[in-house]
C-alpha cells in the first residue's frame, strides 16, 4: 500500500512538471567549471550518470552503474519553507556480475532538502540517504553507495579533458532548437576503491565514465526512448553515439562524438550514425525485449564499425518504484573487424513504452 500511495505521490509531481515554466536550453551558451559540475535547478530534468568496468583482484571483470537525477516539480515556488516539494532526487545504483547472471540494482528516491537529499549548485555535490557522489578540490570522485546486495566505495580520477558534446555542450536532440541539452562528458576516468560482496571487501581498479546532463525539454512527441552507448577505447580514445526512436523503431534524431587517441574530437551529426541490432534480449520478469546486441555505424566523417556485446544479457533495471521507467543498462564490449577495442556501456529506453522523464 505504501508504494502505491509513493508512485501515486511522484506521478503528481511529475505531472506537474508538464505546467510549469523552465530555463529553455539555448545555443552558444558557454559552459562554466566549477559552476557547471554543480545542479541547475531552473531546467527541469537532470542527471549525473556514472558507468564503468571494475577490475577484481582475481582479474575478474564487473559493470557499475550509478546515475543521481535532480527533477524540477515546478510546485511551491513562492513558498519559503524547507518542506516545499520543489525539486526531487532519484538514484540507481547497479552492479553487472557474469557469476550472478544478472543485474543487481537498487533505487533510492526522496524530496529534496533537510540534508536527506541535496544536489549542491556550486559543485558536484549529491547525497541521498546514505548514498553520496562528490567532486572533490583536486578533480577527482568519489561515490559511497551501500545497498542490500554490494557496497562499492570508488574513487574516480581523470586522465583526460572534459569532453563537451554537441555544440561547445549544447547538444541537440531534435529538429527544433529547443529540444537540447546541456551536456558534458568526462571519460577514461580511472577507477580505485573497494567492493563489498556477500560479506567480503576486495581492492578494484578499472575504468570509467560520467555523463553530466540538463534540460526542460528533451524530446518531442514522437519520441519513445533512446539508444545511447558511451565507450571507453583501449587506445585512449571516447566514443559516444546515441539516437532517439519513434514506436517504429525509426530514428528521430541522431548525435554523439568521436575522440581519438590524439585527443582530435570529431563531432557526429544525425546522418552519421546508425544502430543496427545484432542480438535480442526477452526479459523472463517484464517480457520486453531489448536489442543487447548491436551493430554501430559510423558514416560522415568517419567510416568505421563497432560490434557491441553484452557482458551479460540480464542487464534490466526496473525503476518503476523511482523514477517510473523500465529500461535497459548494460556493460557491453566492443570490438572492430572482429579484434577488441573498448568497454563501456549501452543504454536502451522507451522498449517497454514510452519513456517518460
Amino acid at each position: 500500500m505504501l508504494q502505491r500511495y509513493l508512485r501515486l505521490f511522484l506521478a503528481t509531481l511529475l505531472a506537474a512538471t508538464c505546467l510549469a515554466d523552465f530555463a529553455p536550453v539555448k545555443p552558444g551558451v558557454p559552459l562554466v567549471f566549477p559552476r557547471d559540475y554543480g545542479a541547475h535547478p531552473a531546467f527541469r530534468t537532470e542527471w549525473w550518470y556514472v558507468t564503468g568496468w571494475l577490475q577484481l583482484p582475481d582479474g575478474k571483470e564487473q559493470g557499475f552503474q550509478l546515475t543521481f537525477f535532480r527533477s524540477g516539480t515546478g510546485l511551491a515556488a513562492d513558498n519559503p519553507s524547507r518542506f516545499a516539494p520543489r525539486q526531487l532526487i532519484f538514484a540507481h545504483a547497479a552492479l553487472s556480475d557474469p557469476a550472478q547472471g544478472r543485474l543487481l540494482h537498487d533505487q533510492r528516491s526522496a524530496r529534496a532538502g533537510l540534508g536527506l537529499a541535496e544536489a549542491s549548485e556550486q559543485d558536484t555535490a549529491l547525497v541521498l540517504d546514505d548514498w553520496s557522489f562528490r567532486r572533490l578540490p583536486d578533480g577527482r570522485y568519489e561515490a559511497d553507495i551501500p545497498t542490500q546486495d554490494f557496497h562499492y566505495r570508488l574513487t574516480l580520477t581523470p586522465s583526460q579533458p572534459m569532453l563537451l558534446q554537441g555544440e561547445a555542450g549544447y547538444s541537440r536532440k531534435g529538429a527544433a532548437a529547443g529540444l537540447a541539452s546541456y551536456y558534458y562528458s568526462q571519460p577514461q576516468l580511472k577507477v580505485g576503491g573497494s567492493l563489498v560482496r556477500t560479506g567480503k571487501t576486495v581492492p578494484v581498479g578499472g575504468v570509467a565514465w560520467l555523463d553530466h546532463e540538463w534540460s526542460s525539454e528533451i524530446f518531442d512527441q514522437d519520441t519513445v526512448g533512446w539508444d545511447w552507448v558511451g565507450l571507453n577505447l583501449d587506445d585512449g580514445g571516447a566514443l559516444t553515439a546515441f539516437r532517439l526512436r519513434d514506436a517504429a523503431g525509426n530514428t528521430r534524431w541522431a548525435g554523439g562524438s568521436r575522440r581519438d587517441a590524439q585527443g582530435k574530437q570529431i563531432p557526429l551529426g544525425p546522418n552519421d550514425i546508425h544502430f543496427i541490432p545484432s542480438s535480442h534480449w526477452t526479459s523472463p520478469r517484464t517480457g520486453v525485449r531489448y536489442p543487447v546486441g548491436m551493430s554501430l555505424q559510423l558514416s560522415g566523417p568517419l567510416q568505421e564499425s563497432w560490434q557491441l556485446q553484452a557482458l551479460i544479457p540480464d542487464q534490466e533495471l526496473d525503476s518503476r518504484q523511482s523514477t517510473g521507467t523500465l529500461y535497459w543498462e548494460g556493460a557491453v564490449h566492443a570490438s572492430r573487424a572482429g579484434k577488441p577495442a573498448g568497454r563501456g556501456y549501452l543504454e536502451l529506453t522507451g522498449y517497454g513504452g514510452r519513456l517518460r522523464l
